[in-house]
């Protein structure tokens, strides 16, 4: 398997190990792809997470960059920057992908990069069907 890319929630999931969120087996493919191939996490989300700690949808235990910080220096992860292939690639996506611009950005990741998102996302998931993006369902 391809290295993963981590939906923003996934990232979140496992980092904080909500194992009520994440299914036993979905937490040995996350391990498994970390001590692999690895994992890997787009500056977009580290964005996403930022609004969401913002606006008080989720609560961090510390502060958010130093939970960006502690949850990239984990072994087998690594960040993807965004760069002009990527925020081009986002604006000329095939077919009927969903207009939530975040979601785009991983999406694009994934197709530049040649790596399966990970998520959770029905939206994304079901954008995956027209064979466009590779995910794994977690």
């Amino acid at each position: 398997m391809s290295s993963l890319l981590l939906d923003t929630h996934v990232w979140l999931w496992y980092a904080e190990g909500v194992t009520e969120r994440l299914r036993p087996a979905s937490i040995r493919k996350l391990d498994e792809a970390r001590k692999g191939d690895g994992l890997v996490v787009s500056a977009i989300s580290v964005w996403e997470i930022g609004m969401h700690a913002a606006r008080g949808r989720i609560q961090l235990a510390v502060p958010l960059r130093d939970w960006v910080e502690r949850a990239l220096d984990v072994s087998g992860i690594r960040l993807a920057p965004l760069d002009a292939a990527i925020a081009a690639e986002s604006t000329l996506l095939p077919g009927e992908p969903q207009g939530d611009p975040a979601d785009r950005f991983l999406i694009a990741t994934a197709r530049i990069h040649g790596l399966v998102l990970a998520t959770r996302d029905e939206r994304v998931l079901g954008y995956a069907k027209s064979g466009f993006l590779r995910v794994l369902r977690i």
